[in-house]
């Protein structure tokens, strides 16, 4: 990482084989609040030490990174952040800029970092780790939906005791991010840590997170083709690749020290400040057939978190949903457009790993309806965008509707139910 330059090489890994469907380790649920949703990212990101001024982030719009990596928490962070703050984050993210959120908590017993986690005790020690990260991430405003990065800075993975250690202490880090309603990312080192991960992708020992974010200084940018990580693992808009090291680069006249970033995973999400150009009503769901729940005067400001699709009104489809977990049309709203989705606000979704392997996806929510050619592989990330019925499989007639068009059965993805709807998930 940034703050420690370790150039990695590749090992090989023992792989294992697959679990079978279950909400259980190493695919364990996540719920999400009402007024919330996940962010994918996908594109060019850098990460630096302390937080750039809004001038030098203002400069780099002109860049080819459309997100930064922050370290905003953990005890090994040892770089001052004066400008991380909630208006920091507010003013960045209303640029444009999405946000890779890094935690740099104990490391690794056999690492160099000042503060070490222990042999014997590293899962509750995680768990501590994990409620200081989502206490800091709430602060700045970083809601839950969020992907949560620990930085796990590179180690002896050839001792046996510390490589447990470590292993025991990321699941632990990923179970109560889940339970905290936030998702759970690693950064690791290609040397170490992430062929560990690899090794223990479907071991029923440990809880799988839900992105992976190698370090391998080789100046590739690539998602895929990582030596010792099946491009079936973490294999849906959950990776990450810190491909350049410690370099300088200018951009708008303004020159940063960073780490070059490709990323296609899920990042920080937040709520974003528009206001209604009349007074509307806010409905449960995106459509005024839903019940009302308030009526919003005429230059109120709100808090959008993320825009979906329902009965046009004015020019538009896109409804917007708001951080009560509401929803109004999009046409009222001082949105810069009123035909289609607005940057930077994301779609709508909810990511939950799948718990079988080659889970077939459909045109369709049925198995009546014809294939896709491609399948998700156990672990993935379903991108659910809403729910509907459909045929029966297993206990559940629900089927879930990615963010890429595609359906997939509900019974075979780690939602809250197995048997009807998952709140908040939308009705399609």
């Amino acid at each position: 990482m940034f703050q420690v330059k370790v150039l990695a090489a590749a090992l090989g890994v023992l792989l294992v084989g697959p679990a079978a469907p279950a909400v259980a380790e190493p695919t364990t649920p996540i719920t999400y609040n009402a007024g919330t949703t996940a962010t994918r990212f996908t594109g060019l990101a850098f990460d630096t030490c302390t937080a750039p001024t809004l001038a030098q982030m203002t400069a780099w719009k002109s860049s080819p990174y459309k997100a930064i990596g922050i370290y905003f928490g953990g005890v090994n962070r040892s770089c001052a952040q004066p400008q991380l703050t909630p208006a920091w984050v507010a003013s960045v993210t209303a640029m444009g800029w999405r946000l890779v959120p890094i935690y740099l908590g104990l490391q690794a017993p056999c690492g160099t970092r000042t503060y070490k986690m222990s042999t014997t005790a590293s899962n509750r020690e995680a768990v501590r780790d994990a409620d200081d990260a989502v206490a800091k991430a709430k602060a700045l405003g970083l809601l839950p939906g969020s992907a949560l990065y620990n930085d796990m800075e590179n180690y002896d993975n050839t001792n046996a005791a510390c490589r447990s250690a470590v292993l025991h202490y990321l699941s632990a880090w990923t179970k109560q991010l889940h339970l905290q309603r936030y998702l759970s990312g690693v950064y690791a080192n290609l040397s170490s840590g992430a062929p560990d991960l690899a090794a223990a992708y479907n071991s029923p020992s440990y809880a799988r997170p839900d992105a992976l974010w190698i370090a391998r200084w080789d100046n590739s940018s690539l998602l895929t083709g990582w030596a010792g990580i099946p491009n079936t693992f973490w294999a849906v808009g959950q990776r990450g690749k810190q491909y350049q090291g410690d370099h300088n680069e200018t951009h708008g006249g303004v020159t940063l020290n960073i780490d070059s970033d490709r990323f296609d995973a899920p990042v920080a999400s937040v709520a974003y400040r528009y206001t209604v150009r009349t007074t509307v009503h806010s409905y449960s769901g995106p459509s005024s057939a839903y019940p009302i729940r308030s009526t919003i005067a005429a230059n109120t400001s709100l808090r959008v978190v993320c825009q979906t699709f329902g009965p046009k009104v004015g020019t538009t489809t896109v409804w917007d949903k708001l951080i009560d977990g509401t929803y109004v049309t999009d046409y009222y709203v001082r949105t810069p457009n009123k035909t289609g989705y607005s940057a930077p606000l994301p779609g709508c979704s909810f990511p939950f790993q799948t718990t079988i392997n080659s889970l077939t996806r459909r045109h369709g929510p049925g198995t009546a309806y014809a294939t896709y050619p491609s399948t998700l592989p156990i672990g993935s990330l379903a991108w659910v965008t809403c729910q509907a019925p459909g045929s029966k499989v297993g206990t559940t007639a629900v089927w879930d509707r990615l963010s890429d068009g595609s359906w997939v059965t509900d019974y075979y993805v780690a939602t809250a139910s197995k048997t009807t709807y998952t709140v908040p998930i939308r009705r399609c």
